[in-house]
């Protein structure tokens, strides 16, 4: 495994700039590339790379839902976008980059449509009408006519919750997107709430709501300890810059961690093992699925395949400092 060290030699950084990067430090003036370039050099040194073979070339519309500045916030993106990257470098394959703002700009001579993220049914039968060969990722049901890489956040649930179970908490709360901000609902907080009814462990007001990004964990969690007194609690986060944020709030009044409160985050990304105390989460193969997209998109280039595939990659937990 990549040490932080390992980071900063190939970064031509300090060790003490990459650890205030991956620790989302907002006091550190570090321009934006140069965090872009620690984020991606963290992230790729925990994949291996494999050896090219020439195929097809063909021209495909890769929509990413965030733009590259949006990642930094979310390396959950960035992963995604690696897989997809690397796989079609060494399928020979052309991609055309686009953010959701741009679809109108996408050729109708596109072979083919690979879309990150969650979009209206507007946007996805856009994409239809610019091609028959369309391929999902992440996003929150599988719609007709189009291929989809789906993780079953039901199952992601599920392993959080019973291990904080496991692990002796008394109560359980949700860290998550209120869709007043975020515009959407969320499928994690719909099996958090639905799980936790089945076991007759919901309590509302441990469900915490704002935004999915660093800055909401910590306002969260600064806000959940004025009111409460904390005591063997559990949280899931809906993904590891929220539990992050949250973590430092713990640490700064001085909660112990994992003795009062344990924490569990969800995708697993690079900086959840460098964060102190390093992170349990569910990690989703986040490159995987978008190497998988890529094979889903060849086969029905290559094999001209017209029955949709769905394609659910399974999880699982790494347990670390938090639990």
């Amino acid at each position: 495994m990549a040490t932080i060290k390992d980071i900063a030699k190939k970064a031509g950084v300090s060790i003490a700039t990459v650890s205030r990067v991956l620790n989302y430090d907002p006091t550190l003036s570090v321009g934006d590339e140069t965090k872009k370039r620690i984020f991606e050099i963290a992230e790729s040194m925990s994949y291996q790379k494999r050896a090219t073979r020439k195929k097809l070339t063909r021209r495909i519309a890769f929509v990413h839902w965030v733009t590259e500045s949006e990642e930094l916030t979310d390396l959950y993106y960035m992963g995604i976008r690696y897989g997809i990257e690397s796989q079609a470098d060494q399928e020979h394959l052309s991609l055309l980059k686009y953010t959701t703002q741009e679809i109108d700009d996408i050729p109708s001579t596109i072979d083919g449509v690979i879309a990150v993220g969650r979009f209206s049914e507007n946007e996805i039968n856009r994409f239809k009408k610019l091609t028959t060969n369309v391929v999902l990722i992440d996003s929150d049901t599988a719609h007709q006519g189009c291929d989809a890489v789906l993780i079953d956040f039901q199952s992601v649930m599920k392993q959080a919750i019973d291990h904080l179970l496991d692990r002796g908490c008394e109560q359980i709360g949700f860290i998550g997107g209120n869709p007043l901000y975020t515009g959407m609902s969320d499928l994690r907080e719909h099996f958090f709430r639905t799980y936790c009814l089945d076991m007759a462990i919901l309590h509302e007001d441990l469900i915490l709501l704002d935004s999915f990004n660093v800055e909401s964990g910590y306002r969260l969690m600064k806000q959940f300890l004025e009111d409460k007194n904390v005591s063997n609690v559990g949280f899931v986060a809906a993904n590891d810059p929220l539990a992050i944020g949250a973590l430092k709030a713990l640490n700064q009044e001085n909660i112990k961690i994992p003795q009062q409160v344990r924490l569990v985050g969800i995708n697993d990304i690079s900086v959840s093992k460098y964060v102190y105390p390093a992170l349990t989460s569910v990690r989703i193969e986040k490159e995987l699925m978008g190497k998988t997209a890529v094979q889903l998109m060849l086969e029905r280039l290559q094999e001209e395949r017209e029955i949709c595939k769905k394609v659910y990659l399974d999880t699982s937990l790494v347990q670390r400092e938090t639990t």
